[in-house]
């Protein structure tokens, strides 16, 4: 079995469990506080962190080492963040139409990364991004009731997780994966220990198997997408992930009984052909820019 086909096995395994993890999620999120199924399974996703570090080469002592402590401490709090909010999500808004919105991500990477990173767009990518957001305007359009205002609740989960992907490009100018993996995990537990505690609730007897499971795909489903981008450039991977919206949906309809109107199906697949767009032009500049280097400053992402 070639690499490849193997890395793409991993992605594959990777979004299944992830799309379980989901599930699971908006069950749980729906009894408990969000913040306090967050908290736990946080701490199992940093004793991964932890022990993956520790037998990396140097050990703990080299993965703690960084050149950016402060943004490093801040995606971790991002991240820790951006999974209560996700959680809240599933549990008000539903799987599949979440999961709509979320596809957006790699457009408000675009537009985020030229106040934040300097990067200028050429104009291929900003008509990917402007068809992008008609896209998901048409997701958002209002019924006759109205617009529901718990769609905002997915929406600052897509721009906060946006803005976590532009500081983990920063801090990877200075820092190895293992590091920033390793203040993922142990900088979003800290900071999710200091206020779950608060929101501490009895499990009854048949979660504590949910909450387990929970646990267990969160830190499985890292472990394959960590095995994939060993085996895969980012730019072979992302296409792919944009799978886990359309098991979402498939979860979201046949257990959760939720419904998929024309609007949201419409404008997912213009945000998702978007996105890819998106994500495949940036590579071609990379590799365009790795042959010929440029000064940052002057960098043109078309």
């Amino acid at each position: 079995m070639t690499s490849k086909r193997t890395g793409y096995i991993f992605v594959l395994t990777a979004l299944v469990i992830f799309s379980i993890q989901d599930a699971i999620s908006k069950h749980l999120g729906s009894l408990y506080p969000p913040i306090f199924i967050t908290m736990i399974r946080y701490w199992a996703f940093a004793s991964f962190a932890i022990i993956l570090a520790a037998r990396s080469r140097g050990g703990l002592r080299a993965a703690a080492v960084t050149k950016r402590p402060a943004l490093q401490i801040m995606r971790g709090v991002l991240l820790a963040g951006q999974i209560v909010i996700v959680t809240i999500s599933f549990a008000t808004v539903g799987l599949a139409h979440s999961q709509a919105i979320f596809s957006a991500g790699p457009i408000l990477v675009a537009l985020l990364a030229m106040p934040l990173l300097g990067e200028r767009v050429g104009w291929r990518r900003w008509t990917a991004i402007i068809v992008g957001m008609l896209g998901v305007l048409l997701i958002l359009k209002p019924e006759d009731s109205g617009f529901d205002v718990k769609l905002l609740v997915p929406i600052l989960a897509a721009l906060n997780f946006a803005v976590y992907v532009i500081a983990t490009r920063l801090v990877s100018r200075d820092d190895p994966s293992i590091t920033s993996f390793f203040y993922t995990g142990v900088a979003g537990a800290v900071a999710i220990t200091l206020v779950g505690p608060f929101y501490w609730t009895a499990l009854a007897p048949q979660d504590w198997g949910w909450m387990l499971m929970l646990c267990i795909t969160g830190t499985s489903s890292h472990f394959a997408l960590i095995k994939a981008y060993e085996l895969l450039d980012a730019s072979e991977v992302q296409p792919l992930t944009y799978l886990q919206l359309v098991f979402a949906s498939i979860i979201g309809v046949s257990i959760f009984g939720e419904t998929l109107n024309l609007n949201m199906i419409a404008g997912s697949a213009i945000v998702v052909g978007a996105g890819i767009f998106t994500v495949w032009r940036e590579s071609v500049v990379a590799r365009r820019n790795a042959r010929k280097p440029e000064p940052p400053s002057s960098q043109t992402l078309t």
